[in-house]
């Protein structure tokens, strides 16, 4: 079996050989890496995007195409992963550069004890939530639990702690307003008691 031979590799693929799935391994492995270094210049996220490819690769293999080259498939893959990396990085960016400049007009408008006041009034708040609402809503933002995690630990479905959550973002901003609307995601992003 010559697995040089494009066709005879996709369809080894297909078929789920082992063999022929460590061979696409060890055969672009390192180039794909070279290259995912070259458009994200992250050692860790150019390693973890290659691990991506050959996942997919191997879980969707059946829909590759004989006709199509795969060395051309993977080199496509880890470009678009990249893209989805650069993308996402830029979104984030864009969102923590926005977020602290709203807690910097937060600051320079509040001296300390108008903003310690500000984070009396959402702990209060988030004391009076339900029980049920109040536990969902400190283990995602304390603990920092998934939604997966927390129905798993409180033996509910997700279903219900992400409606737990909803409830809880509801009732806050219901009472809080807009005027500590930063306070309020500084908050809970970094200190609920």
């Amino acid at each position: 079996m010559d697995l040089t031979d494009n066709a005879i590799l996709v369809q080894q693929l297909k078929n789920g050989n082992e063999t022929a799935y460590l061979y696409l391994l060890n055969t672009y492995h390192r180039r794909l890496h070279a290259y995912a270094l070259s458009l994200v210049c992250d050692q860790d996220m150019a390693q973890d995007m290659v691990q991506n490819v050959f996942l997919k690769t191997w879980d969707f293999r059946n829909r590759l195409d004989e006709a199509y080259s795969i060395q051309s498939f993977l080199f496509k893959s880890v470009y678009n992963e990249s893209i989805n990396y650069i993308q996402k990085h830029r979104a984030r960016m864009v969102l923590q550069e926005k977020y602290v400049a709203s807690l910097g007009e937060i600051m320079d408008q509040s001296t300390n004890d108008s903003f310690d006041k500000m984070l009396a009034i959402v702990d209060k708040e988030i004391s009076h939530l339900p029980e049920k609402c109040k536990q969902v809503f400190i283990l995602s933002k304390k603990e920092g639990l998934t939604n997966q995690e927390i129905a798993e630990h409180l033996s509910v479905s997700v279903k219900t702690v992400e409606a737990q959550i909803t409830k809880a973002f509801s009732v806050l901003r219901a009472k809080l307003g807009e005027k500590y609307k930063a306070v309020f995601m500084f908050f809970h992003l970094f200190h609920i008691n």
